[in-house]
């Protein structure tokens, strides 16, 4: 099993070493923070000749809002130049499909490898450690298999199996922190009144924000797994120590120099 900065630095997006893959494989429409309509495995107009983007330093004055909350865990770069040894959809048409499809499949596998590399990092879930460690070099090792052999993965099914550890991890990590630890897994809170809450060591996985007030809520410890957190307002607010809180979920969000986030993550530029 690799090491922790090790775990971090191969989930981290690296568009560099990437055939814009998310930028042609994945369709979007106009009415979802896009300025048009784009179906999959259709490069983006914007895409250049080297893969990178030509509007990147203005896609949400451009409209492309979209754009800055995805994030692909890595996946990118993975399948660019591991899973096809760096031979490009371009180079070789032939391998576009393929390469589309295990890009599809290899930013799921990875986002459940984000979770399980935090789920390891957590010194409260140690008693769970050596299953998290199997679960993560078994997920590990089906992210390196062949186009033909990451087609034919149950993503769903393996996360399925994944959950009931990540679910142990949070009981664990919540157990034992200060905070009322309310249970709102998959509650409707969209547009809530939170503001300056405590929702320390909280289960808010799934739950709908979006669009809630949670200026200066204090949601250390709490459960993010899932949580919607579209233009939610996070001015202010404490996440540091957030459980299972992701890029997609803090770009999708409405933040400030003073919102506190875990240091896995980056600041969103919007902010």
């Amino acid at each position: 099993m690799h090491t922790r900065d090790a775990r971090r630095s191969e989930l981290a997006s690296d568009c560099a070493n990437c055939f814009g893959l998310c930028c042609v494989a994945l369709p979007f429409s106009a009415s979802a923070g896009f300025p048009y309509d784009k179906p999959e495995a259709s490069p983006c107009r914007n895409l250049a000749g080297d893969f990178r983007c030509g509007v990147h330093a203005d896609l949400r004055e451009r409209g492309y809002t979209g754009c800055t909350v995805f994030e692909c865990f890595g996946a990118g770069q993975k399948v660019s130049q591991r899973t096809f040894s760096g031979t490009d959809w371009r180079a070789a048409p032939g391998t576009a499909q393929d390469m589309f499809a295990s890009f599809g499949v290899m930013r799921r596998l990875h986002e459940l490898l984000w979770y399980l590399t935090e789920a390891l990092e957590r010194p409260e879930a140690g008693p769970l450690h050596a299953e998290l460690g199997e679960a993560y070099d078994r997920t590990e090792r089906l992210s390196l298999g062949t186009p033909e052999e990451l087609k034919a993965l149950d993503t769903d099914a393996l996360r399925g199996e994944a959950a009931p550890l990540l679910r142990r991890t949070s009981e664990l990590v919540r157990k034992g922190a200060p905070g009322p630890g309310k249970d709102r897994a998959g509650a409707d809170l969209m547009g809530a009144r939170l503001r300056k809450a405590d929702l320390r060591a909280a289960c808010l996985r799934g739950a709908y924000l979006i669009a809630a007030d949670l200026r200066g809520a204090d949601l250390r410890t709490a459960d993010l797994l899932g949580a919607d957190l579209r233009d939610t307002d996070l001015r202010g607010a404490d996440l540091s120590g957030a459980l299972f809180l992701t890029q997609p979920q803090v770009n999708a969000a409405k933040g400030d120099a003073s919102t506190a986030i875990p240091d896995a993550l980056d600041r969103p530029g919007h902010w």
